[in-house]
């Protein structure tokens, strides 16, 4: 019996570690061949010097189980070496089909302290890396369709965050940056239908190298569990077979969604609704208008309760 993605390849972006690991080996488990790419700084904000240990790691890891690898060390936020990205896959593989974001760093600081480096530097990683990779697949998926006259096989699985859900005060630069994948996701998702590619964004919650600390008063097991048993219900192996599932065939009508995912557990979170609509009396609004229709319909709300969805942090397995 086949594979769901035998003779499929796909790219993989921050596979070195945690949660795109765990993605490119659950890819590779389900038959895809897959390029791993790592830019191998250490540093969770992007310090250090770069490495290609961790992506050679992992596609030696791929092919001694019988996977097919390629290690891929480029930054993913630099135009041209996401174009790289791109054209390795075809030249080794002789196509790409699935491309999974995951590259991000973290420099977290209250918006009022933030340097403006430190907000570049996590919406370069994150926003333009999406943004790159998305741009030179989906020119890739267009001309093929193009020449084939008929739609391709394209799967795009970029990576949000509960912290653009949900509001993170400490997390301004990374929140925005999350948001505007949301936004780059949906627009994706509506532009490339047409030539058989579709687009979603997961909001995965994982304890990895990112968030050890965000996460280091949460138990590495279930309740009940003896030690040494069960696994942690941050494990990355939560996130990545909804991954597995997006990229595959089955998930062919899915398309421009948004998934929370972890610990056992997904949620499909629907779009924004209007919850009110006001219409001026006259030509047009005036303050003392707005203020008799806006003022009373706030009065009635909770305090603190804004456009956030902050009941996404209680979602849990069961």
């Amino acid at each position: 019996m086949s594979l769901p993605l035998e003779g499929l390849t796909a790219i993989v972006t921050g596979a070195g570690r945690g949660l795109g690991r765990a993605e490119a080996l659950e890819l590779a488990g389900l038959g895809a061949s897959v390029v791993v790419n790592d830019y191998g700084r250490p540093g969770r904000d992007g310090s250090g010097a770069a490495s290609a240990a961790p992506a050679e790691e992992v596609a030696a890891e791929i092919r001694a189980a019988g996977g097919r690898a390629l290690a891929h060390t480029g930054d993913v936020a630099d135009h041209e070496q996401a174009r790289g990205l791109v054209e390795s896959a075809v030249a080794e593989f002789g196509r790409l089909d699935i491309l999974v974001n995951n590259a991000g760093i973290l420099r977290d600081r209250m918006v009022f302290s933030m340097s403006e480096e430190e907000w570049d530097s996590v919406i370069r990683v994150h926003l333009k890396g999406h943004f790159n990779m998305t741009h030179f697949a989906s020119a890739h998926w267009r001309a093929r369709s193009k020449a084939a006259d008929a739609p391709v096989y394209g799967r795009i699985v970029n990576t949000s965050s509960e912290a653009f859900l949900a509001g993170s005060a400490g997390q301004p630069n990374y929140a925005a940056a999350k948001g505007g994948i949301v936004g780059l996701t949906t627009s994706t998702a509506l532009a490339l239908a047409r030539y058989g590619v579709t687009a979603n964004v997961i909001c995965p919650r994982a304890r990895t190298r990112m968030t050890e600390d965000v996460f280091a008063g949460f138990p590495p097991r279930r309740a009940g569990a003896a030690a040494g048993e069960g696994l942690d219900p941050l494990a990355p192996g939560h996130v990545a077979p909804l991954v597995g599932y997006l990229a595959s065939p089955a998930a062919a009508h899915v398309n421009g969604q948004l998934l929370v995912v972890h610990g056992g557990m997904v949620a499909v979170v629907e779009r924004p609704r209007v919850a009110a609509k006001f219409d001026t009396k006259q030509e047009a609004f005036t303050y003392d208008e707005l203020d008799a229709l806006l003022s009373p319909h706030y009065a009635g709300r909770p305090r603190g309760e804004t456009f956030a969805a902050a009941e996404v942090l209680g979602l849990a397995h069961g």
